[in-house]
């Protein structure tokens, strides 16, 4: 069972927790109602799952990397704002 919410920079341990290979139908109900706490909003974990374009993940960071590419751009915060510069 999923936390009711996880930080976008806990990610990684929360996927940890599924057993791979794992498809995308059982990772995204795994995380359904699980919401994704962003730099600048939220969003649902299993939603977000669910629209990944692999059908299957044969780890933990083949399914993180998949999820990267699907966040909103409110998942890091301003565009074009590094922190360190002036």
């Amino acid at each position: 069972m999923s936390p009711d919410s996880i930080k976008l920079s806990r990610l990684e341990p929360a996927l940890a927790d599924l057993s791979y290979p794992v498809s995308r139908a059982d990772a995204a109900a795994a995380f359904d109602g699980t919401t994704l706490l962003l730099a600048d909003g939220e969003a649902d974990l299993g939603k977000l799952v669910a629209e990944t374009g692999t059908e299957r993940y044969e780890s933990r960071e083949e399914l993180q990397y998949s999820l990267h590419n699907t966040l909103p751009v409110e998942a890091v915060g301003e565009r074009y704002q590094s922190e360190g510069e002036g």
